[in-house]
């Protein structure tokens, strides 16, 4: 009977634990829902949403790594300060709450609109226990501090003061498109620095074919195609473009009036991703912090990567071609967006991305993705994350804004630097 007693006690115990963990996944998962939030109301372009992501997610990874002295992250990245050091006792410190603080007091020091994040803030602290509350405010922002400091060292502040990018005369070259016309995003973001590569120029892919007028050429072939099947898409490869548009540029018309329509960043709908798994996975919370923070990191690192060569090749997109060439009124299913074409974005972001995703969670993971589902646009089921990226990457074939090789190297470019950033970290994520 007293063994029977013992078992039931155990078993109370362990659900009470699980329980806790689970709501401790959400919460995390929520408060991250609430920076991609902001973001999208700052309309942040999305290299600068993936570098929000990375240190506000470093935050909460590092915070965590103190209190269970697991391996740090910040001993295999580049140029760190000094090693942060806290004196604490960790009994005073909440071990849910404090990590998903620092997260979100590090995104409010580092988003233009941060302060909107500030009755979240408020409300975790209120539901820290009195008696742990004091400690885990201040371990909280001494490692938001910490994460600020150093990232006001990677060069975003020194974007401004760089030379001003002017579109490259010749009709190969990327031109602003319609119908705002806008200047190019961030062009000279390859100087941030990464977290995990030598540098922007470490996976550069190919050359794209070569801009050729000539109907036989490989540059006019892919063209066509573009043109070609933007006449016959079905109403699946239609819904397919446009749940992964993410475009936060997006310029609506009505009359003579323009707007601008929100969305998230491609980076966003991978974080987006990487909350419903692990929820759906009922992962640890020590481990759905690991998933997100090597995601971020990893995005960071793939957006510096791929603009570098955007701006490295200034190639022009369909759109501005097919007017030019073959039909004066044609409009991609999708808006451009405001950069040049090679190679694509959603490519690079979203094979890395799987790429993470499947060491850290498993493969062959079905999940719904529901993450557009707040823009209008009904949720999409995938068997697994390979599935899903490679999805992403052709909606951009589908919507019109991209040449078939800008995807295919775009996978690859993504491809090698998931790989690179797992082999640089395996000893932090192989015990978990």
């Amino acid at each position: 009977m007293k063994s029977k007693t013992i078992i039931f006690s155990f078993l109370i115990i362990a659900n009470c634990l699980f329980a806790n963990g689970r709501k401790a996944v959400e919460m995390y998962v929520s408060n991250l829902k609430k920076i991609t939030d902001v973001m999208v109301y700052d309309v942040t372009s999305p290299v600068a949403s993936a570098r929000y992501y990375a240190y506000s997610t470093l935050a909460s990874h590092e915070v965590l790594a103190m209190l269970d002295q697991d391996q740090s992250i910040l001993r295999h990245i580049n140029l760190m300060l000094d090693k942060p050091n806290f004196i604490f006792d960790k009994s005073t410190i909440d071990p849910i709450a404090t990590p998903t603080l620092a997260m979100l007091k590090t995104a409010n020091l580092l988003l233009p609109s941060g302060n909107k994040l500030k009755a979240d803030i408020d409300n975790i602290i209120s539901n820290i226990p009195q008696n742990r509350k004091k400690d885990s405010e201040r371990l909280a922002d001494f490692i938001s501090l910490y994460i600020q400091k150093w990232a006001l060292t990677d060069g975003f502040l020194q974007l401004n003061n760089l030379r001003k990018y002017t579109p490259k005369r010749g009709k190969e070259y990327w031109q602003p498109t319609a119908p705002a016309f806008m200047a190019p995003v961030e062009p000279n973001w390859s100087t941030i620095r990464p977290f995990f590569l030598e540098s922007a120029q470490q996976f550069r892919p190919p050359l794209p074919n070569a801009y050729d007028e000539n109907t036989d050429s490989p540059f006019m072939k892919e063209l066509k195609e573009v043109y070609d099947l933007s006449k016959v898409l079905t109403k699946e490869q239609i819904h397919i473009a446009n749940f992964w548009d993410c475009n936060p540029y997006m310029i609506s018309q009505i009359g003579h009036v323009e707007f601008g329509v929100k969305k998230i960043s491609p980076g966003g709908h991978w974080m987006g991703i990487a909350g419903i798994v692990c929820k759906k996975q009922k992962v640890s919370f020590r481990k759905s912090v690991l998933v997100h923070t090597i995601l971020a990191m990893t995005l960071h690192d793939a957006f510096i990567v791929c603009w570098d060569e955007k701006y490295n090749s200034n190639r022009i997109r369909p759109e501005t071609v097919i007017n030019r060439l073959i039909d004066k009124a044609w409009r991609p299913l999708l808006q451009t967006p405001p950069f040049p074409e090679y190679v694509s974005g959603h490519s690079v972001a979203s094979t890395a991305s799987a790429k993470i995703l499947t060491q850290l969670l498993g493969d062959n993971i079905r999940f719904a993705d529901d993450t557009e589902v707040e823009f209008g646009i009904k949720k999409r089921k995938f068997k697994s994350f390979n599935q899903a990226a490679g999805e992403a990457s052709i909606s951009r074939l589908y919507g019109g804004i991209h040449y078939r090789d800008g995807i295919v190297n775009g996978v690859w470019q993504g491809g090698m630097i998931g790989d690179f950033v797992l082999n640089k970290l395996k000893s932090v994520y192989s015990d978990r």
